[in-house]
């Protein structure tokens, strides 16, 4: 009896050990930048763990934005975990986006006022794939990545 109460211990005692989190993707990053209008600016960074820190800028909680926005300070900095399904769905949508396969670069120049979206993708062999979208009209399943970060 002592034995099967030791074993029952031990199990215990080594399936409470935190999990250690495999994914392929060691850091997640996705940064969008101004417009002449009202474009929200922030940078995103979220990791394996699910942390997450969001760094606000401008026109992220404005409900009637103006461009006095520029003169006040940045909106903040937040940090947070993200829920598992939410992770989950953007490991998803990453994984059908096929990261190392997009161009390194999208968007014509030639319109003057649209904004920039950086995707970063740190992946865990150590390679890492920047991909710069101005106008954020690279791919259509890349379309869908900005529209699930900018929730």
């Amino acid at each position: 009896m002592k034995y099967l109460l030791g074993l029952c211990a031990f199990i215990l005692l080594f399936s409470c050990n935190s999990q250690k989190v495999n994914s392929k993707y060691s850091k997640i990053e996705y940064e969008a930048t101004p417009c002449f209008g009202f474009c929200p600016v922030f940078k995103m960074t979220i990791n394996p763990d699910r942390t997450a820190v969001f760094e606000a800028e401008h026109f992220n909680f404005s409900d009637k934005p103006s461009k006095d926005e520029f003169s006040k300070p940045r909106e903040g900095t937040f940090k947070g975990t993200i829920k598992e399904e939410d992770y989950n769905k953007l490991i998803s949508l990453l994984d059908n986006l096929n990261v190392k396969s997009l161009n390194d670069k999208y968007g014509k120049h030639n319109i003057t006022d649209l904004p920039t979206s950086y995707l970063r993708i740190n992946f865990a062999d150590g390679t890492v794939k920047n991909v710069e979208d101005y106008g954020k009209q690279g791919t259509e399943k890349l379309s869908e990545v900005y529209a699930f970060l900018r929730i």
